[in-house]
Formats: C-alpha cells, sequence, structure tokens
C-alpha cells in the first residue's frame, strides 16, 4: 500500500502503518487523518507529539494502557483516561493515533 503526501508516494503496510519512520512529516497525520474522516485539532497532536517523544526516548509504541498512563502523568488525569483518549480516536487510541504519528503499531494490539 501507499500514501501520497507533498507529490511523494510513502509506502505502508497492509493496516496503513508507514514502512519507514524516517518517512513522517506533519502531513503524513494530516492525510491519514482526512483518509479516516477525522478532524485534526490540538488535542490530536498533543497525543501525536507525545507518541513521537515517547517513540524517541523508549522505541517502542506504547499499548493503550501504557499510553493512557503516561499521557495522565504528563499532561494530566483529564486527558490520561481511555474515554477522552477514544474521543479523540475512535479506531483505538494507541494504533490509531501511533499510525497519525508515523510510529509501528503498538505491540499487543490486535
Amino acid at each position: 500500500m501507499a500514501l501520497e503526501v507533498n507529490g511523494k508516494t510513502l509506502d505502508t503496510d497492509e493496516e496503513g502503518y508507514l514502512s519507514n519512520l524516517g518517512d513522517w512529516v506533519p502531513e503524513v497525520a494530516q492525510a491519514m487523518a482526512d483518509a479516516d474522516e477525522c478532524e485534526l485539532t490540538d488535542n490530536h497532536w498533543e497525543v501525536i507529539n507525545f507518541l513521537r517523544e515517547y517513540y524517541e526516548e523508549y522505541q517502542i509504541a506504547p499499548a493503550v494502557r501504557v499510553l493512557t498512563k503516561a499521557i495522565g502523568k504528563k499532561l494530566g488525569q483529564d486527558k490520561g483516561n481511555s474515554r477522552y483518549l477514544y474521543q479523540l480516536y475512535p479506531y483505538g487510541p494507541a494504533k490509531q493515533a501511533c499510525r497519525y504519528a508515523g510510529l509501528p503499531k503498538p505491540t499487543g494490539c490486535v
């Protein structure tokens, strides 16, 4: 599969995750969100940026429980809960947000 961004064709796997993490630019997230008919707000970007920083530090995409807990620590309990994250990413906070962030599929995600 492939994704068109800024006139470039980027390879993705069968689930839409980037094949090359180095290909990620913010426009990738926007293109993926457009395909999902999702409008990215500042709250979405806060999670995307958090995930990219998390991956840079730990070299792993967090599963939803770890993501929820880590966001709660950094961004506050009002954002560190499943209800909030599922409102932003209805297809699964870890899976969908990691895909938008250009990260691999989180471990433990089906």
